[in-house]
């Protein structure tokens, strides 16, 4: 299940857990902790985590979400910060780490989580964020949970200058207001000129500025997945209708192939930016007729991708990856098609070329296709990061959708 930005007040989110920020001692704090003790019931939640005692910074606890729509509620122990030489950031790493646990060990489907550290403990909010990115991406690479990470409002996501310098004007430098071309209707309006390109860079490297910090574990993570321990433990043993077969199929190769879907090939719109092709003329005229699903699966098969990563990486739903590989959904949405475009991590190029198969193409009237220009064309690929900038601009998330 796909990870997901949400504004909303963490206690009426209807999930299995919620995550609450608490105090080592029994007692509770200001913010988040204040306001879920009120919500679930002061009296019972009090009683028992006086019942459980001192909790060491690092660690988290689980208990009845009592009056609150959570089943649970995942207390967690953080620190204050006190400017990052006294491992702060060790211990919110490991909050992460424990809550995640925790959740896996009672069964926990869907998991609603605030920005730990990011208010009254004082971090920084972009190290806190990437913190966060970093541990839930690692997660989730390896698990299928519903996670939200939740804000309380907008300003915790102010976060592009910061994170991304230059992001704002390569948007205002790029993206064309679609009033400016309906009034000039029927008139071809070239793109917008683009400042001289700047040399790729890592995420990574946006990242270390914040902090000082070596590149986070999950962008050197080289680690493939157990497929079927992955996805067909507990499969029930009875008769599969069709659809159903076919998605456990999902990771046979040789499944699905006479029902993948497929669309006519538009001609591709003028390009936002003019980047070199990186393919040979053999390659393009070799693809000419493979449909989106199968030039996904080629891609994926150059770059030894399984489809495990192909949809984990993409943020996809298993369902809605599956009815994408079996035919039954026949194009992608603009956000599956550019979440699978960033997570073959394809060229500018290529990209146009996949969206091309589903009759897509990417438009200078469109923000969140400049966005995801911008990260395509500094060759970085985190999609949970792409994803924090979408939000912050108010556009649609990259994958998450069914299909």
């Amino acid at each position: 299940m796909p990870f997901q930005i949400v504004r909303n007040d963490i206690t009426k989110i209807q999930v299995d857990a919620i995550v609450n920020t608490a105090n080592p001692s029994p007692g509770y704090g200001a913010g988040v902790d204040t306001a879920v003790y009120e919500a679930a019931g002061e009296k019972e939640l009090l009683a028992k985590r006086q019942e459980i005692g001192a909790v060491a910074p690092g660690t988290s606890f689980i208990t009845d979400g009592y009056r609150l729509p959570a089943k649970h509620i995942i207390h967690t122990v953080g620190t204050a910060w006190h400017g990052g030489g006294e491992g702060e950031e060790s211990v919110i790493r490991d909050c992460y780490r424990s809550i995640f646990r925790l959740a896996v060990e009672n069964d926990i489907e869907s998991l609603a989580i605030p920005l730990l550290a990011s208010g009254s403990y004082g971090f920084p909010k972009g190290i806190a964020l990437r913190i966060a990115l970093s541990e839930i991406e690692s997660f989730m690479s390896e698990n299928d949970m519903a996670l939200y990470l939740v804000v309380f409002d907008d300003k915790s996501f102010s976060l592009s200058s910061e994170l991304y310098g230059d992001i704002e004007s390569y948007i205002s430098e790029n993206y064309v207001e679609e009033k400016s071309l309906e009034e000039y209707e029927g008139f071809h309006r070239a793109p917008v000129a683009a400042a001289a390109p700047k040399p790729p860079k890592p995420m990574g490297r946006f990242m270390r500025r914040l902090s000082g910090a070596s590149v986070p574990d999950f962008l050197n993570r080289s680690a493939k997945m157990s497929e079927a321990e992955t996805f067909r433990k507990n499969e029930p043993e009875e008769d599969l209708s069709d659809a159903e077969a076919c998605e456990d199929a999902l990771f046979d190769d040789e499944a699905c192939v006479e029902g993948a879907g497929g669309a006519p090939v538009y001609a591709a719109a003028v390009p936002l930016m003019g980047a070199k092709p990186d393919r040979s003329l053999d390659d393009v005229i070799n693809n000419l007729d493979k449909t989106f699903m199968e030039l996904v699966f080629s891609f994926a098969d150059e770059k030894g991708m399984t489809d495990v990563e192909v949809q984990k990486k993409a943020n996809l739903d298993r369902k809605a990856f599956s009815k994408l590989k079996c035919g039954t959904t026949k194009n992608p949405s603009k956000s599956t098609a550019l979440a699978l475009a960033v997570a073959l991590e394809l060229s500018l190029d290529d990209t146009k070329d996949l969206l091309s198969r589903a009759g897509l193409a990417l438009s200078p009237c469109s923000k969140q296709d400049v966005i995801v220009q911008y990260f395509i064309e500094r060759e970085a690929y985190d999609i949970f990061e792409i994803n924090i900038v979408l939000y912050e601009h108010g556009e649609p998330p990259l994958g998450m959708q069914t299909a």
